[in-house]
């Protein structure tokens, strides 16, 4: 699902104008990077925690050419599930009981 799709889903499952959606998702998404800007963590109960994590340089593989780079130490996102998404993605299919 692309931000577009998203978009279209809070429309349709708020019962909002597709413009009103729109500006809400993206609210969200920028409210979301500021404060990993600003170095807090985002914590959603029952979603999942969008934090920051420094990652030191190490060596890597280039793709296309197969050698070996350099990747430089930075920051980078990391996103963890939360308790109640993990479970709501490992609950059982619901089967029907017609034959």
């Amino acid at each position: 699902m692309n931000k577009e799709q998203l978009v279209e889903e809070v429309a349709k499952s708020g019962g909002f104008s597709k413009k009103n959606a729109e500006k809400a998702v993206t609210c969200v998404l920028d409210s979301i990077l500021q404060a990993l800007k600003d170095g807090r963590e985002v914590q959603l109960v029952g979603f999942g925690k969008f934090e920051v994590r420094y990652r030191d340089a190490r060596m890597g593989r280039s793709r296309a050419t197969g050698e070996e780079v350099e990747l430089p130490a930075g920051k980078v996102p990391v996103f963890t599930a939360g308790i109640a998404m993990k479970q709501a993605l490992n609950a059982p299919k619901h089967r029907s009981t017609r034959g």
